[in-house]
Order: C-alpha cells, then sequence, then structure tokens
C-alpha cells in the first residue's frame, strides 16, 4: 500500500499534471489545433481564401482542418532512397520532442511548472537554441537541393535572430534582477514588463516570428521557392511532425513572452479566475498576432531580412539593454 499510494502522490503531483495537462502536452496540442484554425479564418478573410473560409461553413471550417489532420494521419509514409535513412527518421521526432522541452521550465501559475529552478529562463534560452540546429541537420539528411537551400537558410536566421532574442531577453534579466520565471512575474505586480521596456517587447517580439518561421520571416521554407525548403522531402505524419514541432515553439515562445513582458497570471484588477486560465488567455493573444501577420505582411527575402535584423533590430535591442540599465539604476522595477 505504501508504493501504491507513493506512486499516486508521483501521479497526481503538480509537476506531473503541468507537463501533462497545463501548460503541458494537453495544453499545447490544443493551442495547435486552435491556433491553425485561427490562422486558416484569419487568412481566408483578409485574402479571400474560398476554402477555409466556405467549406463547412455551418461548422466554422473545423472540418476541413480535421481532414487534413486525418489525411497527414493514414497517408503512407515516403522515404527517399538517397537520405540518410537514420537520420531523415529521427528528425520529426526529435524535432517534436525538443520544441517541448522548453514548456518544462516556464510556469503558467505559482504552481503549475514541471520543472522549478532559480535558473529557469537560462535553461529555456538554452533549451530554445537547439531546435533550429535540428532543422539544418533535417536539411542535409533529406540529401535534396532545395532542402539543403532551406538549411542555409535556417542556418542564417539562427545567427541572426537568435541573438536579437536573446539580448531582449538579457534586458529583461537586467531590469528586474532576476533570472527566474516565477521571481520575474513577481516583479510585474506594479508594471508590466512591455510598459517598461516596451523596445525589448517588440524585438523579442520580431525575432520570435522569425525563430518559428512565421510572416513575414517565412524564409526556410518559403513553398513557392524552393518547395518547403528543410522539410521538402518530408510527408504523411512526417511531415505533421515537424510542422506541429514549429507550432509547439510558437507556443512555447508565446507563453516566455506572457510571463516576461505581460505579467503571466497577474492582473491589474481582480478577476475570479483560475491564473493558469489568465497565462493561457494572454498565451493564445500573442499566438493569434503571430499568425495574423500571414495574412498582411509578404514573405522576406533572405537578404532583405538579415539586413533588417542587423542594420535595425539589433540596434533596437541593445536600445532595450540600455532602457532596462537606467530603469534599474532609477529603481523603477524594483
Amino acid at each position: 500500500m505504501n508504493i501504491l499510494s507513493e506512486v499516486l502522490n508521483i501521479v497526481f503531483s503538480r509537476n506531473v499534471i503541468a507537463a501533462i495537462f497545463i501548460p503541458g502536452l494537453v495544453t499545447a496540442l490544443l493551442f495547435i489545433i486552435l491556433i491553425i484554425w485561427v490562422e486558416r479564418k484569419i487568412a481566408a478573410r483578409v485574402q479571400m481564401r474560398i476554402g477555409p473560409l466556405y467549406v463547412t461553413k455551418r461548422f466554422g471550417g473545423i472540418l476541413q482542418l480535421i481532414a487534413d489532420m486525418l489525411r497527414f494521419l493514414v497517408s503512407e509514409p515516403v522515404i527517399p532512397s538517397t537520405t540518410d535513412r537514420l537520420i531523415y527518421t529521427l528528425i520529426p521526432i526529435l524535432l517534436l520532442l525538443l520544441a517541448l522541452l522548453p514548456i518544462a521550465v516556464v510556469p503558467a501559475s505559482w504552481s503549475l511548472v514541471v520543472i522549478k529552478t532559480e535558473l529557469s529562463l537560462l535553461a529555456f534560452v538554452a533549451l530554445t537554441a537547439i531546435s533550429p540546429m535540428v532543422i539544418m541537420i533535417a536539411g542535409w539528411a533529406s540529401n535534396n537541393k532545395f532542402s539543403y537551400i532551406g538549411g542555409l537558410r535556417e542556418g542564417f536566421m539562427l545567427l541572426s535572430y537568435e541573438i536579437y532574442l536573446f539580448v531582449s531577453l538579457l534586458a529583461m534579466t537586467i531590469l528586474y534582477g532576476e533570472i527566474d520565471f516565477l521571481e520575474i512575474v513577481s516583479s510585474q505586480k506594479v508594471y508590466w514588463g512591455v510598459i517598461l521596456n516596451p523596445l525589448a517587447a517588440v524585438s523579442f517580439f520580431i525575432a520570435m516570428l522569425a525563430s518559428t518561421s512565421r510572416f513575414p520571416f517565412e524564409i526556410p521554407d518559403a513553398e513557392s521557392e524552393i518547395v518547403m525548403g528543410p522539410f521538402t522531402e518530408y510527408n504523411s505524419i512526417m511531415y505533421g511532425l515537424v510542422m506541429g514541432a514549429n507550432y509547439l515553439r510558437l507556443y512555447s515562445l508565446s507563453l516566455a513572452f506572457s510571463d516576461i513582458f505581460l505579467g503571466g497570471w497577474l492582473l491589474p484588477f481582480n478577476v475570479p479566475l483560475p491564473n493558469f486560465i489568465i497565462t493561457m488567455f494572454k498565451t493564445f493573444i500573442v499566438m493569434t498576432i503571430a499568425v495574423f501577420m500571414r495574412a498582411v505582411y509578404p514573405r522576406y527575402r533572405v537578404d532583405q531580412a538579415l539586413v533588417i535584423g542587423w542594420e535595425k533590430l539589433f540596434p533596437l535591442a541593445i536600445i532595450s539593454v540600455l532602457l532596462s540599465v537606467i530603469l534599474r539604476c532609477l529603481g523603477v522595477a524594483l
């Protein structure tokens, strides 16, 4: 009985609940389905796309999304003979796992966090930086010129926009003097991070769009130029996994954005709602804004994106650091 009791305590512990449900796997998958539907409806409304807008209109077009999901699940996987078979097969699973890992250190409330650590922000940065490198390997393992070009583009974006994302996070750690998500959220009881340092918020958000290949930075994929970039040779459920991994990265970065810049589960007024619902709502709003860019912005060329990054976004991120130093010296965030 003691062993059974210990097992039940572990299974129903807050850490396991956070890993499986909120903000873990179940919530992440639900958000992926919901945000893909939202993205299609927004793009259909703005660009007058007949399919998502009118197919099964009575049900909001959701049946088309379900049909696409079933198509990915039941289609026969085809592995080209010229690929590195082992690496090619492992990449989708590895990408999905690596996209899930950063969620483990990002809290949805005071108690709903998988791994509590005082270095949670550093852990998040380290875990976030791994996925783009795996995408480059996917382009190489596919042994396809379009995949190879897409992998190189991912490398270009990795060496530029990831830097701006980390610099904007550095600005917020200077502002609050903390590298623990829980303490950062606690420091925003009076002012949210986006109010104190909007430059860091803008820099982080744009870098997040580039890091997850959202428009106007959908450069590594670019289906009209290089088919599907690093994932040209992927099909069936394997393509569904790599596409889902990209949305998982968007989810984890949006969740981090909510905690760092939008006060997490804190509100300037009392609302009779559980803390995690407030955090999830903010995360959904951030993700919706990110996918909305698809409907209103065309894709940049890779050279345009790099010029914008180094000539505009990088100075903006540096200025956000200076702004945080000034605010810290003035004691505004204390």
